[in-house]
């Protein structure tokens, strides 16, 4: 029995692991010139300018000069060109070797915080894809496993790992994600990041504030939490 569009949406899982092989390079009528990683660049590029609702494979067909046929001989899905550009941002991430292990967590976990805050920021069409793709691809599985082995070395017992790693990361999601909304709504007035923050929190308290002041003392305090939570055992 053929499934109705909903279904074979529910049915698929991910780009990551679809069993046949990718379509890539020339052959059997494919068009020249293309190929995933080229797709995905635009796809970014694309998403940068004009955000999710912009975005079509229409609209990226139009930007590669092809058909939009041309570009479904390398994706199936509009769905699978969002999840690979999702991952492919991620590979924007400047992350510790897994040799600088002996290098101290405090550091490297504030430098992780503050590298994918900047991500958000940088994309805004990012925070809406983290929660509804698996988020599996090799880039930020990388950028996983730098945290993990990170927090690991923090002392916690194994069972605080991942709520400390939610701890953290949630707080940078939201904090990125608000930040990148005030980037957006600030520009259409004419103002930075941080005039648009600071108007908006002196008018209800009256006292300046900055963006970065507050995302550096809120982090401190999650670490300050970590280290609280260790002594304790």
């Amino acid at each position: 029995m053929a499934k109705d569009g909903a279904a074979g949406r529910a049915a698929r899982v991910s780009v990551w692991l679809v069993d046949r092989p990718r379509r890539s390079g020339r052959g059997g009528g494919q068009p020249s010139g293309l190929d995933r990683e080229r797709i995905t660049e635009v796809t970014v590029r694309l998403l940068d300018a004009e955000g999710l609702a912009g975005f079509s494979m229409r609209r990226l067909a139009a930007e590669l000069n092809v058909t939009a046929m041309s570009v479904y001989w390398y994706v199936d899905t509009k769905d699978d060109l969002l999840e690979l550009a999702l991952d492919a941002v991620h590979g924007e991430l400047r992350l510790p070797a897994p040799e600088a292990d002996t290098a101290d967590w405090h550091e490297q976990l504030r430098a992780l915080a503050h590298e994918y805050r900047a991500l958000l920021v940088r994309h805004p069409w990012l925070s809406p894809l983290v929660g509804t793709y698996l988020n599996i691809g090799p880039n930020s599985l990388a950028f996983s496993r730098a945290v993990q082995r990170v927090i690991r070395r923090t002392g916690l017992p194994a069972h605080g790992i991942s709520g400390a790693i939610s701890a953290v990361f949630r707080f940078v999601y939201g904090y990125g994600t608000v930040e990148g909304h005030f980037l957006a709504r600030g520009a259409d007035f004419g103002m930075t990041p941080d005039d648009c923050f600071r108007h908006s929190v002196e008018t209800v308290t009256g006292a300046p504030e900055t963006l970065e002041r507050d995302f550096v003392f809120a982090l401190d305090l999650l670490i300050a939490g970590i280290e609280a939570m260790t002594a304790r055992g």
